[in-house]
């Protein structure tokens, strides 16, 4: 006999591992049960038999029509052909073992009347239902019933909405429910993102107190008039604060930007677009934000700006606390970084405005960008980290960098710059790159080339894009470079000028020693050596074409597969290298500094990775690095509160005078005596006072982004050479200049560092001094001018007449002469 259409739909969704359509039919595993034997003729025929191939038995995963031993196998159509039905009287029927009828049965149709619940994969007993009389049926009688061949029906198939349906319940069948989180744990773990917020926020909060406060003390600035609070803005801080200034007493907003973005009142001879140049953006926002917000009726406008430096502070330390945090999963991390911050802050106070552009907008922000673009572009090289997320951020860059051209006035050296050549050419190498199959030597001869290629497009680029591109800004920090790493010699003054700043040198021993004493120094070499060596490990595994795991677990040991330490390493090492040469920059290294080693020794798995080195078994090396990265914080915390916190609280509460008379008494005789059409010129950072607290033109600003301004500084600082009264007075009118502000302290300056002294880089550009074996000594046969026109006497009073003088400035008015004498 033929199999009816409901065994072979039941035997066809065994095989197939489908669930029915109604209740549960799969196993723990999530796949449908085979069954294990069948009823047949009055036989069990075991279906593991059927599966090792036994002749004459069916295998679940290939329905079959059934026959007997002897017979030959002939596979069935497939569930959507014609089937011939079995001979009338015959019944089957499906009994699933244990017990429970499935549903994938149906009734059987014209004819034989078949059981429904047949076809239970849970089932494993299929059994051939007796006929009425109960007389069972033998395998001949049945043979012989088949007799000839029956007429072959079409399958009726199931309605579409049927099949929905089904599918829907199988779908919804298949997801796991998801297992509820005890409330207890979820308490657990909000109190943790609670307390680490709050404590986050605190720190930020204490510190532009602890600021503020400091700020109070050492200056007294609540206890001054206007003009002695102004006088503490020294060098650049004095223009960005004028600026502001400037914002507030405008009439408009919009006529304030015009009147800074032409500016004509502070460089005398000279229109200047102060936004452009000196990106005020800062301070644009501050002055909105002072006089939106009412604050002109509640605070004076000084008050209002070192606020805003303060709490951009502290918002500085919130970050570096949220960032240790994430990095080592514990806000314990967080407040060991804050503790080094404040400890190793290096009187990051007396950057004042400058830390303030420095934090929002810089204008040297995109070299920085520039060496976060290669820690990245380290990462795709090494495939330590997704492609796709690294160009994501590369798309960034680009996106910031015409932003940012666009708003600064299309600054044309952003479009210089090496941040725009890097990420262009690696966006083109990316379109260049061939799909290989990861670690094999093809796709690391590819890699090789890959970056030979992205090196060459950088400076390639570059190159044209200054051949095309007219720029002036920052060509002389090339050359200050040359000069730094000896790769040139001059005597060019504003380039000795700028190596003898301190702020430009190498780190003096007192800065490592500072660094040592608060245990920051040892310890983030301890972090960095571990990290460094596991990454290089981890770089070793992917030369050699092993893939990165997925999930770093504690066991692993593995801290340098972790992408985000990486990085920070990479970056870290780049950062410290340049401050290594440039002592400014420990500025941004020293934050790095304090997360990278709050970070380490708080976090488990670098303890787990050195006693992985170290092979430990003694104890437990699991157990171990979590009590280390408990007690290790905790013990340099106690360590540092016992030794720094009297020191902090004694800098609150000991008053320092900041007390310059001598200063005021030249401010105030300005504001009183001198036109208001007057120009004043002197060194630029007095000039720099002047603008703020008078108003009045000068000739020159303490600004170093400028060629023109840099040529004027070196022009005007030929008052303390050995030069003509005559030559001085031509360089003067040539600025137009009406008073000259001779400082004493300059020219009698007895600096410590040889050869760093105003006077004597003059002499050496000027050719008066020796600077080098073989040079030639060019003796000159005036005196020092600031000696000389103090005196007095012919030539200098026909050029100069002293109108002030204190006991530290000598102000003179440059005489309107017809002649000159010689």
């Amino acid at each position: 006999m033929i199999v009816s259409d409901s065994l072979s739909r039941g035997v066809t969704n065994v095989a197939e591992s489908k669930p029915p359509l109604f209740g549960k039919s799969r196993t723990r595993g999530g796949a449908a049960a085979r069954p294990t034997s069948f009823a047949f003729q009055g036989r069990q025929w075991p279906v593991a038999a059927a599966v090792g191939g036994a002749p004459g038995v069916e295998s679940p995963s290939c329905p079959r029509r059934l026959r007997r031993p002897s017979e030959t196998l002939r596979p069935l159509p497939s569930p959507n052909t014609l089937v011939p039905w079995p001979p009338a009287g015959t019944r089957l029927a499906a009994t699933p073992e244990g017990g429970g009828s499935g549903s994938g049965g149906a009734a059987a149709r014209s004819g034989p009347r078949v059981a429904e619940g047949f076809g239970d994969a849970e089932g494993g007993t299929l059994r051939a239902a007796r006929d009425p009389e109960g007389a069972p049926a033998s395998a001949e009688t049945m043979a012989e019933e088949e007799g000839p061949p029956v007429e072959l029906r079409q399958r009726k198939k199931p309605k579409s909405s049927e099949n929905k349906e089904s599918a829907k319940e199988e779908k919804i069948s298949d997801i796991p429910a998801p297992e509820r989180v005890p409330k207890h744990v979820l308490f657990q773990r909000f109190a943790k993102i609670f307390i680490g917020c709050l404590a986050a926020v605190t720190s930020g909060m204490m510190y532009a107190l602890y600021l503020s406060a400091y700020h109070e003390r050492k200056f007294w600035f609540s206890n001054r008039q206007e003009l002695e609070r102004e006088i503490t803005f020294q060098g650049d801080s004095a223009i960005y604060y004028s600026y502001y200034k400037d914002m507030l007493k405008a009439p408009s907003f919009e006529r304030g930007v015009y009147e800074l973005t032409h500016n004509n009142k502070t460089v005398s001879l000279k229109t200047i677009n102060a936004v452009q140049q000196m990106s005020l953006y800062p301070e644009l926002i501050a002055s909105v934000l002072y006089q939106a917000t009412g604050s002109n009726e509640i605070i004076e406008p000084v008050y209002f700006y070192i606020g805003i430096v303060f709490g951009l502070q502290g918002i500085y330390v919130t970050a570096l606390f949220v960032t240790s945090w994430l990095m080592s999963g514990t806000w314990l991390a967080g407040m060991l970084t804050v503790a080094w911050f404040i400890i190793n802050r290096f009187c990051y106070l007396l950057m004042s405005a400058s830390t303030y552009t420095f934090m929002m907008m810089w204008e040297y922000s995109h070299y920085l960008l520039f060496l976060q673009a290669i820690s990245l572009f380290l990462l795709d090289i090494f495939s330590l980290k997704q492609n796709d997320k690294v160009y994501e951020v590369y798309k960034i860059y680009i996106f910031s960098l015409f932003l940012g051209y666009l708003l600064q006035f299309e600054n044309p050296a952003l479009l210089v710059s090496p941040l725009l050549s890097l990420v262009a050419a690696l966006m083109l190498a990316k379109c260049l790159q061939l799909n290989v199959k990861k670690g094999s030597f093809v796709a690391k001869i590819i890699k090789v080339i890959n970056f030979y290629l992205v090196c060459t497009l950088t400076i390639t680029l570059n190159i044209i894009m200054k051949m095309f591109v007219p720029h002036k800004e920052n060509g002389h920090m090339l050359k200050f470079l040359e000069v730094k790493f000896g790769l040139n010699m001059t005597k060019n003054f504003t380039m000795n000028w700028l190596l003898c700043q301190e702020s430009l040198q190498a780190p003096s021993q007192d800065f490592f020693l500072r660094l040592t004493q608060s245990s920051l120094l040892p310890f983030y070499i301890l972090v960095l050596i571990i990290c460094f060596l596991s990454m290089l490990q981890v770089i070793f595994r992917r030369i050699n074409g092993k893939s990165l795991k997925e999930t770093v677990t504690l066991e692993d040991g593995r801290i340098g597969e972790r992408p985000e330490i990486i990085y920070h390493v990479i970056h870290t090492i780049l950062l410290g290298s340049l401050a290594m040469v440039i002592e400014g920059l420990k500025y941004i290294w020293i934050p790095y500094v304090c997360m990278l080693a709050a970070f380490g020794v708080c976090s488990p798995e670098l303890w787990m990775t050195l006693f992985k080195w170290l092979r430990l078994r003694t104890v437990h090396p699991i157990l171990l690095a979590l009590i280390l990265s408990m007690a290790v914080p905790t013990i340099i915390g106690l360590s540092l509160w016992k030794e720094f916190f009297p020191r902090l609280m004694t800098e609150l509460m000991e008053l320092q005078e900041f007390y310059d008379p001598d200063t005021v008494e030249l401010m105030t005789w300005i504001k009183r005596q001198a036109p208001v059409a007057a120009v004043f010129a002197g060194s630029p950072q007095l000039m720099g006072a002047i603008k703020l607290c008078t108003g009045w033109m000068v000739t020159s600003l303490p600004l170093y982004s400028d060629d023109d301004l840099l040529k004027r500084n070196e022009n005007i600082y030929q008052i303390y050479s050995k030069r003509s009264a005559e030559d001085i007075y031509k360089i003067l009118t040539s600025y137009k200049a009406n008073y000259l502000i001779v400082e004493d302290a300059i020219c009698n300056e007895v600096g410590t560092m040889r050869g760093c002294r105003v006077k004597d880089l003059l002499d050496i550009a000027n050719g008066h001094m020796v600077c080098e074996e073989g040079d030639k000594l060019t003796y000159s046969k005036y005196g020092r001018f600031c000696h000389e026109v103090k005196i007095n006497y012919s030539p200098y009073v026909n050029y100069f007449t002293r109108v002030y003088w204190n006991r530290s400035y000598f102000v003179y008015k440059i005489n309107t002469v017809i002649s000159f004498q010689s």
